[in-house]
């Protein structure tokens, strides 16, 4: 990677015949890499949330597309072509929402349909070339965004969309270190429960750049923003469909709510790989449901126990509550009013 891509955080690494993940399931306490050879560890490690993240999640298929090629191409005939295939599948049926990981998929199914001759060497440009694409998308819609918030005196936070969801840089906390070069003084990361995405890897990451972050509770954003610490909440978005709305991790929803009443405004931050021009608006959007185990107690797990629990990962933030969706091809404001359809 060049000079701009070199951070102190990495989420994947190509090492030249295997894939690295940082396992973020363990952050900020231990610092580990799982180091992947087929597609089916891939699938896992997306499947787990080891590597999470739209980008990041359509970057990890990418290598894992890699990987099923280099195992299975030294068989005779088309066979290998039947076994990456199914493997692409197999990387498909990881998650369901994070968009990025279908359209990294389809371009690897279309070099799939067409290649001839040794195809490994080709298979591991793309996937090169989606990583390397979506770190300088990155640092494009952080400057966008970094133009737009100008002067804010604070700025909120959901999740992580950092270097940790992404190629590198980030989406919305690419929009954030940008800003912050420029003289941004509040920071502020809510928990994101119930995996702690915002405590465990907003915090840590920002940390690891030597960027100051406060964390709030969930559940004291309403009470940070009626006491004006901050003028923008900026997030990124794991779909957002053909009109502006946007699936993000769950809580954006209320954030947008309660943005709205306290006068605050909404940007989104994300690559236009994103964008499912398919979907008219973000009623269809599929919401993955995990498992209820994420948020019980033991105590409530028992076979037989009254207490049950729903657990779904995203929601979705309609056009109309977002001030400005950024991409690396530009920006919408007011997408509700203007639509997106400019930025394809």
């Amino acid at each position: 990677m060049n000079e701009q891509t070199q951070l102190t955080v990495q989420a994947l690494h190509w090492t030249g015949h295997s894939l690295k993940v940082l396992d973020q399931r363990c952050l900020p306490q231990t610092i580990v890499y799982h180091e992947y050879s087929d597609a089916e560890g891939v699938f896992d490690a997306i499947r787990s949330m080891e590597v999470r993240g739209a980008p990041a999640i359509g970057i990890a298929a990418a290598y894992g597309v890699v990987l099923s090629v280099r195992q299975h191409f030294d068989e005779t005939g088309d066979e290998w072509r039947v076994k990456v295939a199914e493997d692409i599948a197999k990387l498909a049926q990881s998650r369901p929402t994070a968009v990025n990981l279908f359209w990294a998929l389809k371009q690897m199914t279309d070099l799939l349909a067409g290649i001839q001759g040794n195809p490994v060497d080709e298979f591991l440009s793309l996937a090169n070339k989606i990583h390397e694409e979506d770190i300088s998308a990155n640092h494009k819609m952080a400057e966008f965004g970094a133009d737009i918030i100008g002067n804010a005196k604070g700025v909120m936070t959901h999740c992580n969309a950092g270097a940790l969801a992404t190629g590198g840089y980030g989406t919305a906390l690419g929009v954030i270190r940008s800003a912050y070069k420029r003289g941004l003084k509040s920071i502020y990361a809510g928990e994101t429960r119930p995996w702690l995405q915002g405590a465990r890897l907003t915090a840590w990451e920002l940390a690891q750049d030597g960027i100051p972050v406060t964390l709030v509770a969930d559940s004291a954003a309403a009470w940070l923003m009626k006491s004006g610490a901050i003028e923008w909440i900026v997030v990124g978005a794991d779909r957002i469909a053909a009109n502006g709305d946007t699936a993000n991790k769950i809580g954006t929803y209320s954030l947008a709510v309660l943005a709205k009443q306290h006068g605050i405004k909404l940007m989104i931050a994300a690559p236009t790989s994103t964008i499912d021009w398919s979907l008219e608006n973000g009623n269809t959007i599929e919401i993955e449901q995990r498992e209820a185990r994420e948020l019980l107690p033991e105590c409530y797990e028992q076979s037989g126990s009254l207490v049950t629990a729903w657990n779904p990962v995203f929601d979705v933030t309609p056009a109309e509550l977002i001030t400005a969706i950024v991409t690396e091809k530009g920006v919408v404001l007011n997408p509700s009013e203007k639509g997106i359809r400019s930025l394809q």
